[in-house]
């Protein structure tokens, strides 16, 4: 299992519609998040910065073929394609990315 964070901003006029829509997903999105191998999945909000940090665990063997995979599926896009523009991604993101990944420094485990 490999653990993924990543953080973006988020206009401040949109937290609102953003937390409305995250308290109801649509099923097939949440379907196509596990078939993907993703579990433990967690979005947090960060006011008065407005920064999104999302985290989830990957059980899978191919990261990238799952995401992929992911990205091809039509409910999946019609949810981007909803929630994006809400989005604010960084400035120095590099080329490809929308939320920016961050690097695992620490983990205490029980």
């Amino acid at each position: 299992m490999t653990r993924y964070g990543f953080v973006i901003g988020i206009a401040p006029e949109n937290i609102a519609e953003y937390n409305r829509l995250h308290a109801d997903v649509w099923p097939e999105v949440l379907d196509q998040i596990r078939a993907c191998h993703i579990r433990n999945y967690s979005i947090f909000l960060r006011e008065p910065e407005n920064l999104l940090f999302g985290y989830y665990e990957y059980h899978g063997s191919d990261h990238d073929a799952d995401m992929a995979r992911m990205a091809a599926d039509p409910k999946t896009q019609e949810w981007w394609d909803i929630c994006m523009p809400m989005q604010a991604p960084f400035e120095t993101r590099r080329e490809g990315e929308w939320w920016a990944p961050m690097e695992h420094v620490f983990l205490m485990e029980s």
